[in-house]
């Protein structure tokens, strides 16, 4: 008997040991998420139960007015359509010259290095510097409109700001120059990762370059792509700084490129009522949630499941 227990109780610790193991190295991680992520979502829903003026105890409890308010406020509509908007725009424009970019640079032409970095560069600076930089050249006297007049364009000279027709589709050029870069590192990654002798078995059999970007590279890189999609879904529903920075939270309205985090600040600390801006942040990170838990039901869940191993150690 025990002969048969001895084997038993050796899995067994090995077993206690790595749960040990992991709970001793993933607890810093783990308090660091609570701290910075989960308590300050509990708080704003505590604080999204009252009107609070942002000092003092919250005593003006109003239950679930604030969040009714929310769900029934055509300005909250508004933004949560622009946000809409800015995350499918995203994944239109930026995947396509993401993966197009990727495939040029994957190959041996000159300049090859050179021009990944101009490519990348963008992502990597600030984007304070690259709000102001871009709200100073996009005004009615800026660099933009002067361009086109000194190169005889300046019939389609505008208010590349302002108008309502034209400021969701600056906001995208800003934004996919801003983050194209990113996309397109993830998309090399992921094409360096596939093996050489996939593409020249392919081509031994004669199947031709389109052939094998349609039906060997885009499958391959299907993975790459999902990640960065996942990461240009969450980061549109979040979008703040650029929009705060070169339209600002009143502009922003009028020109039909106000997001939920402006919304959220115009509506609570500009407004003074910062339980219903805490209200706002907890729809905005409700509906981030359900966005992410959704997309990795039905999207990411391929990818996790090889990711995932099962037995005993």
């Amino acid at each position: 008997m025990s002969d048969t227990l001895a084997p038993r109780r050796a899995a067994a610790r090995r077993r206690g040991r790595t749960r040990l193991e992991i709970a001793v190295l993933s607890a810093p991680a783990v308090l660091v998420f609570l701290a910075f992520v989960i308590f300050p979502v509990v708080l704003a829903a505590y604080y999204g139960f009252y009107r609070w003026k942002g000092y003092g105890d919250p005593t003006d409890w109003v239950g679930l007015n604030n969040y009714r308010l929310i769900l029934t406020d055509p300005a909250f509509h508004d933004v949560l359509w622009h946000n809409g908007l800015i995350l499918v725009l995203s994944l239109v424009l930026q995947g396509p010259l993401a993966i197009g970019l990727a495939l040029l640079l994957n190959r041996r032409i000159r300049g090859r290095s050179a021009i990944r970095v101009l490519v990348f560069v963008p992502y990597i600076i600030s984007e304070v510097i690259v709000g102001t930089g871009w709200s100073l050249m996009l005004q009615s006297d800026g660099a933009v409109n002067g361009l086109l007049r000194a190169i005889g364009l300046g019939s389609l000279e505008a208010d590349w700001i302002s108008d309502p027709d034209l400021a969701l589709w600056t906001l995208m050029a800003v934004i996919t120059w801003k983050y194209l870069g990113f996309a397109v590192i993830l998309m090399l990654a992921g094409l360096q990762s596939i093996p050489d002798e996939i593409f020249e078995a392919a081509q031994i059999d004669g199947a031709s370059y389109w052939q094998i970007q349609r039906r060997i590279t885009l499958p391959l890189l299907g993975p790459t792509i999902r990640i960065w999609a996942f990461l240009s879904i969450i980061g549109s529903l979040q979008l703040f700084d650029l929009v705060y920075i070169i339209w600002g939270q009143y502009v922003s309205g009028t020109a039909g490129t106000s997001t939920m985090a402006i919304y959220m600040l115009a509506q609570g600390r500009n407004a003074g009522n910062y339980g219903y801006g805490s209200a706002v942040a907890v729809v905005m990170f409700v509906i981030s949630l359900v966005v992410a838990l959704i997309y990795q039901r039905f999207v990411l869940r391929r990818d996790l499941r090889g990711a995932v191993t099962e037995g005993t150690v």
